[in-house]
């Protein structure tokens, strides 16, 4: 569908309802609220009600905070999925048609507007639920569309309108666009980097151990030397750091927040120096690694979780110390970087460190 006709059907929606939902996705609020919607439903004079589908994946505090940032507007966090949240998303709904009948309204329409994939079709769904008594037998209705009574006074129109994506960066951040075919990934990777530092800035340093930066690209220049994508000369290669930060976003392995186990994982990047060697003597071979910087490995072992990771030839090395178990540690860094482990060493005593290769 194309953008013009795409908001004439959004406007549309809102010109019809009496309250307007917007559905935003609860891990990116930022993304998700669309300010152009929020100006139109002002201008048109009907009732806003922001509903945070999809809660069940943040946290219950973060919730709250941003609850009471943010009072300007009726904020409802809810989980359409898993059918929590809901009852309160009702409640609210009642609240504001109550303000409208005071004013004189007879019958109230609601409608919901969102972005796709945000889960707008679910939450009439759960709306609809047994609450709902039948459509409505109104003649003349706008063909393909329906009303679902709510209640004796309040209606859902069955039929959201789905806001389209005017940027080619959000675009590429909302995954509609492959991070691999991006000619120039630095922008909108720039562009999450400063969404997600405004949204919650700790899931930098949860993801990539990053803690001090004066820049959205000094982060993206970070992420590139742990991830090893240098290029000849020794400078990051920023465009490939783009690409792998986006394919990351994309495909959901990072997130605004990191899940349970993740934020258990706790450990630091190390190993800069030593894989500065591997990649400058060309050693791809785990036990030709440890010959030559055992000395180096070995003062990192003990209880704390290490791990270094770097992109030589293709190849990505992995360095990972601080566990009980070799197998533990071949896990840990396959998880990390998304990669197999084709050859790996272990090293150590009490506490144990692998040396691998992945692809």
């Amino acid at each position: 569908m194309k953008q013009k006709k795409a908001w004439r059907i959004v406007r549309e929606a809102i010109k019809e309802g009496d309250i307007v939902i917007e559905v935003v996705d609860a891990r990116d609020p930022i993304g998700t609220r669309n300010p152009k919607v929020e100006r139109l439903v002002q201008e048109e004079g009907k009732k806003l009600l922001i509903v945070m589908n999809k809660a069940d994946l943040v946290p219950k505090e973060w919730a709250e905070e941003y609850k009471k940032k943010h009072r300007d507007v009726p904020i409802v966090f809810i989980s359409a999925r898993e059918r929590k949240g809901t009852r309160i998303l009702r409640k609210e709904v009642k609240k504001l048609a109550k303000e409208l009948f005071e004013e004189g309204k007879e019958k109230v329409k609601v409608v919901l507007v969102g972005y796709p994939n945000v889960g707008k079709s679910t939450i009439i769904n759960v709306l609809k639920g047994k609450h709902a008594v039948g459509t409505a037998p109104i003649p003349g209705y706008t063909k393909g569309k329906q009303l679902i009574r709510l209640s004796k006074k309040i209606w859902l129109v069955d039929s959201p309108g789905v806001v389209p994506i005017d940027d080619f960066d959000e675009l590429v951040i909302r995954g509609g666009f492959p991070a691999d075919k991006i000619e120039e990934p630095v922008k909108p990777a720039l562009k999450l980097i400063s969404r997600i530092l405004e949204t919650r800035k700790e899931a930098i340093t949860e993801k990539f151990g990053i803690k001090e930066f004066e820049s959205e690209e000094e982060i993206l220049r970070q992420i590139g030397e742990k991830r090893g994508l240098i290029k000849a000369g020794g400078e990051v290669d920023l465009e490939e750091t783009a690409r792998w930060l986006l394919r990351e976003w994309q495909t959901g392995r990072f997130t605004l927040f990191a899940s349970e186990e993740e934020r258990n994982r706790d450990f630091a990047w190390d190993f800069e120096d030593v894989l500065e060697g591997v990649e400058k003597e060309l050693l791809l071979d785990p036990r030709r690694i440890i010959w030559r910087f055992g000395d180096e490995l070995m003062e990192k072992l003990d209880n704390q979780k290490r791990a270094g990771v770097r992109e030589i030839e293709g190849i990505t090395v992995g360095i990972a110390t601080g566990f009980k178990k070799c197998d533990s540690a071949v896990k840990f860094l396959e998880e990390l970087t998304g990669k197999s482990v084709i050859a790996s060493e272990c090293f150590g005593k009490k506490w144990k460190g692998v040396i691998a290769i992945l692809e």
